[in-house]
């Protein structure tokens, strides 16, 4: 048997067990594995790892592991400038697109709400979802570890477990997306840009108390919904402006 000392950084650490993270530790394995394989083996999904450092040198994740290596696995970087070292990955998307899997709706609501291009498909397969997001150039959205471990998989996001509201944010700020907010431009149900609504449809889909008190209303053409500034905008807009912090009032005023 093989030994490799790991020592995990940042946020890869929730990753972990308790009696692993944040220190070193030591695994035992069989023959040539690439430094991909274990690192996945140990429960961490490639497309969270931006950097690799075996005895100091970064490496790419088709490097073979050899007995008595030590290997540093950083996650991706949001403001350190690593043009330097080995890249993990294809280049980020030029257009920012997401597709969800069906089991985070609420954090698909939400994005939309924010005016992000997000697709979900509950009747897709993990492999459709994958070859959908390299047909469309689109950044995988999932809970699921397994699915951002498939090999062909080059841009994902993890949601970690917890309060909505930091999910959403920490995708913003992985993405650096906070100047490409555009509340309220997208339909929550069906993701389409939404439009001004025409006279028609005001007249016949929007009740009489509410066109007494409202005078700005959008359409989405493929849903046929349309969407005023009621109570259900006023809570949405008051989520968004938590997720957004010191940017809310420049985005939502």
């Amino acid at each position: 048997m093989l030994m490799a000392t790991f020592r995990f950084y940042e946020e890869l650490n929730d990753f972990l067990p308790p009696s692993r993270r944040k220190n070193d530790f030591t695994i035992r394995f069989k023959g040539r594995e690439s430094v991909k394989d274990l690192i996945e083996a140990l429960g961490i999904p490639h497309t969270e790892v931006d950097l690799i450092l075996i005895n100091g040198t970064s490496v790419g994740f088709n490097t073979i592991v050899k007995d008595r290596d030590r290997i540093s696995v950083y996650p991706v970087f949001e403001s350190l400038d690593i043009k330097g070292v080995t890249h993990l990955r294809k280049l980020p998307l030029r257009t920012v697109r997401f597709i969800a899997d069906n089991n985070i709706m609420d954090v698909v609501k939400y994005m939309r709400a924010l005016g992000f291009d997000v697709v979900v498909n509950p009747a897709f397969t993990p492999r459709e979802i994958i070859d959908f997001s390299k047909k469309e150039n689109r950044t995988i959205l999932t809970k699921s570890r397994h699915l951002l471990k498939f090999k062909d998989v080059t841009h994902g996001i993890f949601i970690r477990q917890g309060n909505l509201k930091d999910q959403i944010r920490h995708i913003l700020t992985l993405l650096n997306l906070f100047d490409s907010v555009k509340p309220f431009s997208r339909c929550l149900v069906c993701n389409t840009i939404l439009s001004d609504a025409p006279e028609e449809r005001i007249e016949t889909q929007v009740p009489p108390k509410v066109k007494r008190r409202c005078e700005t209303y959008v359409y989405c053409v493929q849903c046929q919904k349309i969407y005023w500034q009621g109570t259900h905008h006023e809570k949405i807009k008051a989520v968004l402006a938590d997720i957004l912090h010191s940017n809310a009032h420049a985005f939502l005023s």
